[in-house]
């Protein structure tokens, strides 16, 4: 199948705009992209960790369908949760509906409203998303247990302070090329190390922000695609994995198993492997997410993550282009926004029009998205249709 259409607002903290107001902008931009009408959509999918905690409002499908003008098709709309990984999840499922050959023209959305409660509510809201019988009801919050893994990763791949740091400021320079992104300025190595601790070692700039933001892509059938003319880019796979929820119960801490998981049977079903990667939209929801992610997704052996940022492979220009949208760190994480945030930014490189951030000669990508601290995570294949 492939991406015939995307659509992403501004992220950030969207005081002015609703929830109703960014799903439509996304869709709508996402439908015009595709160049159809929504009479030819047949499916909506939407993903949504915690609109029911954010904004009091369940039932986010509906809300969506009906706001969108599709209530009176009387489409299924079906809303997605799977925490961080709700929106890669939306596009997994969407992608099987479309592979199945029920549907042809379906529409994926990911939005959320994150700003209209304050930091403590917005961080509770988060840690939910962790095992609340024997994570949270301890003290552990989300930003804690990171810090964990930063702490025992730097204990045995000797990772520094430093490399974590690498993280932040390759990604704010990335981001300072996405008109969409948060954060939208370079910051220097020593600003990321002199500021404020938030879990040791974490520090303010090593953490995603809380956002509100929606983003939006058009799937349909290869066929269909190659009809409608243009730069076609398939989405080869879509592979979804599993682990613990709760950290004292993982194999490593250090590793994400279910992103080895889902990575090896995405390469698998796709035929490619990582050194076939031209660019990579991973989940940095902390510095240290990345560096985890790049080593779990095989671009580097373990325990190497860290040196790849501080070397530059991961930036543009690089060995492999990480996050160049700026990722979670400084295009912003509005959870179920993101894992769909991830495939535009793909499609856009594989397009050939990611403009200052483009990667010369991108053919293959994937997007990585992972829900909690690592229970699910969702990796993603999409290549430039020959």
């Amino acid at each position: 199948m492939a991406v015939i259409g995307t659509g992403i607002t501004k992220f950030g903290e969207l005081w002015d705009k609703s929830f109703r107001e960014i799903g439509l902008e996304a869709g709508v931009k996402a439908i015009g992209d595709a160049g159809i009408s929504g009479s030819d959509v047949e499916a909506l999918y939407v993903g949504n960790m915690s609109s029911g905690q954010f904004i009091q409002q369940e039932h986010i499908a509906a809300l969506v369908a009906d706001n969108s003008g599709m209530a009176a098709q009387h489409i299924p709309a079906t809303r997605v949760e799977g925490a961080c990984a709700s929106g890669a999840m939306a596009l997994r499922a969407a992608a099987m509906a479309v592979a199945s050959g029920h549907h042809d023209i379906v529409v994926v959305g990911g939005a959320e409203k994150m700003t209209d409660v304050d930091d403590d509510e917005a961080n509770a809201i988060l840690t939910m998303g962790c095992d609340q019988e024997w994570e949270a009801f301890f003290g552990a919050t989300y930003n804690s247990i990171f810090a964990m893994m930063a702490r025992r990763h730097m204990h045995e791949h000797g990772t520094t302070r430093e490399q974590l740091a690498c993280v932040a400021v390759k990604n704010h320079r990335h981001g300072a090329l996405n008109p969409m992104a948060q954060f939208r300025s370079e910051i220097t190595l020593e600003t990321v190390m002199g500021a404020e601790m938030v879990a040791d070692p974490l520090g303010t700039f090593d953490c995603s922000p809380v956002s509100d933001g929606a983003a939006a892509v058009v799937l349909a059938p290869l066929d269909i695609a190659h009809k409608a003319g243009g730069e076609v880019v398939e989405l080869v796979t879509s592979c979804q994995a599993s682990d613990s929820l709760s950290l004292a119960n993982r194999r490593d801490i250090c590793t994400m198993d279910a992103t080895v998981h889902a990575s090896r049977r995405a390469y698998s079903q796709s035929g490619i492997t990582p050194g076939d990667v031209d660019v990579a939209e991973v989940h940095d929801c902390f510095t240290i997410s990345e560096i985890m992610a790049v080593e779990d997704l095989g671009f580097v052996p373990k325990g190497q993550g860290g040196m790849a940022a501080e070397s530059g492979m991961t930036a543009l220009g690089g060995k492999i282009p990480v996050n160049t949208s700026g990722g979670l760190k400084a295009r912003g994480n509005p959870i179920g926004a993101t894992g769909i945030a991830q495939a535009v930014e793909i499609v856009a490189q594989l397009r050939g029009k990611a403009d200052k951030r483009q990667v010369a000669g991108a053919e293959v990508g994937i997007s990585h998205n992972v829900g909690g601290t690592g229970a699910t995570a969702v990796v993603s294949v999409f290549r430039r249709a020959r």
